[in-house]
Protein backbone atom coordinates (compact mmCIF):
# COMPACT_ATOMS: atom_id res chain seq x y z
CA UNK A 1 0.00 0.00 0.00
CA UNK A 2 1.10 3.49 -0.73
CA UNK A 3 2.36 5.68 2.13
CA UNK A 4 0.22 8.55 0.93
CA UNK A 5 -2.98 6.44 1.62
CA UNK A 6 -4.59 5.85 5.12
CA UNK A 7 -6.34 2.47 4.12
CA UNK A 8 -7.89 0.61 1.05
CA UNK A 9 -11.36 1.20 0.28
CA UNK A 10 -12.18 -1.10 -2.16
CA UNK A 11 -9.46 -3.57 -3.12
CA UNK A 12 -8.73 -4.21 -6.94
CA UNK A 13 -10.42 -7.43 -6.76
CA UNK A 14 -13.37 -6.65 -5.60
CA UNK A 15 -13.37 -3.55 -8.86
CA UNK A 16 -13.14 -5.95 -11.16
CA UNK A 17 -15.90 -8.01 -10.01
CA UNK A 18 -18.32 -5.30 -10.22
CA UNK A 19 -17.39 -4.03 -13.42
CA UNK A 20 -18.09 -6.93 -14.81
CA UNK A 21 -21.09 -7.43 -13.35
CA UNK A 22 -21.73 -3.72 -14.44
CA UNK A 23 -20.71 -4.35 -17.83
CA UNK A 24 -23.35 -7.67 -17.51
CA UNK A 25 -26.00 -5.06 -16.91
CA UNK A 26 -25.38 -2.67 -19.48
CA UNK A 27 -24.82 -5.85 -22.08
CA UNK A 28 -28.18 -6.68 -21.07
CA UNK A 29 -30.00 -3.46 -21.15
CA UNK A 30 -29.13 -2.13 -24.46
CA UNK A 31 -30.09 -4.39 -26.99
CA UNK A 32 -29.66 -2.04 -29.85
CA UNK A 33 -27.62 -3.15 -33.11
CA UNK A 34 -26.14 -0.26 -33.21
CA UNK A 35 -22.46 0.46 -30.78
CA UNK A 36 -22.82 2.04 -27.59
CA UNK A 37 -20.63 5.08 -27.30
CA UNK A 38 -18.96 5.23 -24.33
CA UNK A 39 -17.89 8.93 -23.41
CA UNK A 40 -15.23 8.80 -20.61
CA UNK A 41 -14.97 12.37 -18.78
CA UNK A 42 -11.18 12.61 -18.67
CA UNK A 43 -8.97 11.88 -17.04
CA UNK A 44 -10.52 10.50 -13.83
CA UNK A 45 -12.32 7.70 -15.71
CA UNK A 46 -10.00 6.18 -18.55
CA UNK A 47 -9.17 3.03 -16.37
CA UNK A 48 -13.10 2.28 -15.49
CA UNK A 49 -13.80 3.05 -19.13
CA UNK A 50 -10.93 0.49 -20.67
CA UNK A 51 -12.32 -2.04 -18.12
CA UNK A 52 -15.72 -1.65 -18.54
CA UNK A 53 -15.48 -1.70 -22.27
CA UNK A 54 -14.38 -5.64 -22.31
CA UNK A 55 -16.73 -6.19 -19.89
CA UNK A 56 -19.80 -4.97 -22.27
CA UNK A 57 -20.58 -7.73 -24.49
CA UNK A 58 -21.83 -5.56 -27.47
CA UNK A 59 -19.93 -3.32 -30.01
CA UNK A 60 -18.94 -0.30 -28.33
CA UNK A 61 -16.79 2.98 -29.48
CA UNK A 62 -15.17 5.67 -27.59
CA UNK A 63 -15.13 9.60 -27.22
CA UNK A 64 -13.96 11.44 -24.13
CA UNK A 65 -15.05 15.18 -22.57
CA UNK A 66 -12.59 16.94 -20.00
CA UNK A 67 -14.19 19.17 -17.53
CA UNK A 68 -12.68 20.50 -14.47
CA UNK A 69 -14.33 21.60 -11.41
CA UNK A 70 -11.57 20.56 -8.63
CA UNK A 71 -8.41 21.68 -10.24
CA UNK A 72 -5.40 21.23 -7.73
CA UNK A 73 -7.56 21.25 -4.74
CA UNK A 74 -9.33 18.56 -2.86
CA UNK A 75 -12.83 19.97 -2.83
CA UNK A 76 -14.73 20.98 -5.62
CA UNK A 77 -15.42 24.68 -6.85
CA UNK A 78 -18.63 24.50 -7.85
CA UNK A 79 -17.79 26.27 -11.01
CA UNK A 80 -17.52 23.82 -14.51
CA UNK A 81 -15.53 24.31 -16.82
CA UNK A 82 -15.52 22.51 -20.45
CA UNK A 83 -11.84 22.12 -21.38
CA UNK A 84 -12.65 19.42 -23.99
CA UNK A 85 -15.85 18.30 -26.23
CA UNK A 86 -16.62 15.41 -27.70
CA UNK A 87 -15.14 14.24 -31.29
CA UNK A 88 -18.59 12.43 -32.25
CA UNK A 89 -21.85 13.59 -33.05
CA UNK A 90 -24.14 11.94 -30.93
CA UNK A 91 -27.35 12.74 -32.18
CA UNK A 92 -29.23 9.50 -32.55
CA UNK A 93 -26.86 7.19 -30.43
CA UNK A 94 -26.76 5.23 -27.54
CA UNK A 95 -24.72 6.90 -25.36
CA UNK A 96 -22.85 5.82 -21.89
CA UNK A 97 -21.59 8.45 -19.93
CA UNK A 98 -18.73 7.23 -17.64
CA UNK A 99 -17.71 8.72 -15.06
CA UNK A 100 -15.37 8.05 -12.14
CA UNK A 101 -16.51 9.39 -9.20
CA UNK A 102 -20.09 11.19 -8.63
CA UNK A 103 -19.86 13.90 -5.55
CA UNK A 104 -22.06 16.74 -5.54
CA UNK A 105 -23.73 15.99 -9.06
CA UNK A 106 -22.59 19.86 -10.49
CA UNK A 107 -20.12 18.10 -12.77
CA UNK A 108 -22.33 15.50 -13.87
CA UNK A 109 -25.24 17.43 -14.24
CA UNK A 110 -23.53 20.15 -16.35
CA UNK A 111 -22.12 17.60 -19.07
CA UNK A 112 -25.72 15.45 -18.78
CA UNK A 113 -27.34 19.48 -20.06
CA UNK A 114 -24.46 19.43 -22.83
CA UNK A 115 -25.27 15.70 -24.18
CA UNK A 116 -29.29 15.71 -23.68
CA UNK A 117 -29.13 18.91 -26.21
CA UNK A 118 -27.30 17.20 -29.05
CA UNK A 119 -30.16 14.44 -29.35
CA UNK A 120 -28.97 11.04 -28.30
CA UNK A 121 -31.32 8.35 -28.59
CA UNK A 122 -30.75 7.67 -24.93
CA UNK A 123 -28.25 8.68 -22.86
CA UNK A 124 -27.08 6.66 -19.13
CA UNK A 125 -24.73 7.12 -16.79
CA UNK A 126 -22.55 4.79 -15.28
CA UNK A 127 -20.81 5.86 -12.02
CA UNK A 128 -18.18 3.04 -10.52
CA UNK A 129 -18.41 5.57 -7.23
CA UNK A 130 -20.88 7.42 -5.54
CA UNK A 131 -21.18 9.99 -2.82
CA UNK A 132 -24.91 10.28 -2.10
CA UNK A 133 -24.65 12.34 0.95
CA UNK A 134 -22.65 14.83 -0.96
CA UNK A 135 -24.98 15.57 -3.16
CA UNK A 136 -26.06 19.65 -4.46
CA UNK A 137 -28.29 18.13 -7.22
CA UNK A 138 -31.09 15.21 -8.48
CA UNK A 139 -28.99 13.44 -10.97
CA UNK A 140 -30.17 10.22 -12.01
CA UNK A 141 -27.13 7.25 -12.09
CA UNK A 142 -28.30 4.73 -14.25
CA UNK A 143 -25.16 1.92 -13.17
CA UNK A 144 -23.46 2.75 -9.56
CA UNK A 145 -20.10 0.64 -8.79
CA UNK A 146 -19.79 1.50 -5.33
CA UNK A 147 -21.70 3.87 -2.96
CA UNK A 148 -19.46 5.45 -0.69
CA UNK A 149 -18.37 7.30 2.04
CA UNK A 150 -17.07 11.12 2.10
CA UNK A 151 -13.84 10.60 2.01
CA UNK A 152 -10.93 11.79 -0.10
CA UNK A 153 -9.95 8.71 -2.29
CA UNK A 154 -7.94 8.21 -5.11
CA UNK A 155 -6.42 5.29 -7.12
CA UNK A 156 -7.92 3.21 -10.59
CA UNK A 157 -7.63 6.65 -12.30
CA UNK A 158 -8.83 9.44 -9.47
CA UNK A 159 -6.23 11.55 -8.45
CA UNK A 160 -5.07 14.27 -6.21
CA UNK A 161 -3.14 16.96 -8.03
CA UNK A 162 -3.03 14.58 -10.88
CA UNK A 163 -1.18 11.66 -8.33
CA UNK A 164 -2.20 8.24 -7.09
CA UNK A 165 -4.06 7.68 -10.50
CA UNK A 166 -2.17 4.48 -11.03
CA UNK A 167 -3.12 2.70 -7.71
CA UNK A 168 -5.07 -0.84 -8.74
CA UNK A 169 -7.15 0.15 -6.05
CA UNK A 170 -9.17 2.48 -4.03
CA UNK A 171 -7.77 4.17 -1.17
CA UNK A 172 -8.67 6.78 0.88
CA UNK A 173 -5.48 9.74 1.28
CA UNK A 174 -4.22 10.76 4.23
CA UNK A 175 -5.43 14.37 4.84
CA UNK A 176 -2.15 15.25 5.67
CA UNK A 177 -1.43 15.15 1.89
CA UNK A 178 -4.28 17.31 1.22
CA UNK A 179 -4.36 19.38 4.03
CA UNK A 180 -0.95 20.48 4.52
Amino acid sequence: MHPDIERILIPSDALSQRVHELGSAITADITSEQPILLVGILKGSVMFLADLARAIDHMVMFDFIAVSSYGAEASSSGIVRLIKDLDSNIEGRHVILVEDIIDSGLTLQYVLDLLRRRNPVSLHVCALLNKPERRETNVTINYIGFNIPNEFVVGYGLDYAERYRNLPYIGVLRSSVYAG
